[in-house]
């Protein structure tokens, strides 16, 4: 597994999951790709079977009431995965290491993750739920 952490979240993350077994793991920062718009990155994710790491879920998965009815994966019929982590808008490195971490966890139990989505979600009483189903739906 290869996991690819977005920009808009730390690279300390891409440290943390090679520090956690997943060596080829990166930042779309460390590959130059700055600034990239959702749309050029998804051919870059899907050709490179990355497990892609984001916060911003709903660009990726669509609603969360409804995934993928929209998003860059609406229309992805194999991926390596995707893992969104899901808190306040201003999400503090704290909080995003202590999603992250949580989502190493569910992965050290089961790491398969093909064509599935697996969401970390901080709620407002400040307790995680770790969802994960699959994305395109049977």
């Amino acid at each position: 597994m290869r996991l690819l952490i977005d920009e808009c979240l730390s690279p300390r993350l891409a440290t943390m999951s090679q520090t956690a077994g997943y060596g080829e793991s990166s930042h779309v920062v460390w590959l130059g790709k700055s600034g990239w718009k959702d749309w050029e990155l998804k051919p870059l994710i899907l050709d490179g079977d990355w497990t892609f790491v984001t916060k911003n879920s709903v660009d990726f998965r669509g609603s969360a009431a409804n995934p993928g009815s929209k998003g860059q994966y609406a229309d992805v019929a194999l991926h390596a995965g995707l893992i969104c982590l899901n808190g306040p808008d201003t999400m503090e490195l704290a909080m995003q290491v202590e999603l992250f971490d949580e989502a190493l966890i569910e992965l050290s139990m089961n790491s398969d993750l093909v064509n599935q989505v697996l969401e970390i979600n901080m709620t407002d009483q400040d307790e995680i739920h770790v969802l994960r189903y699959l994305l395109p739906a049977e």
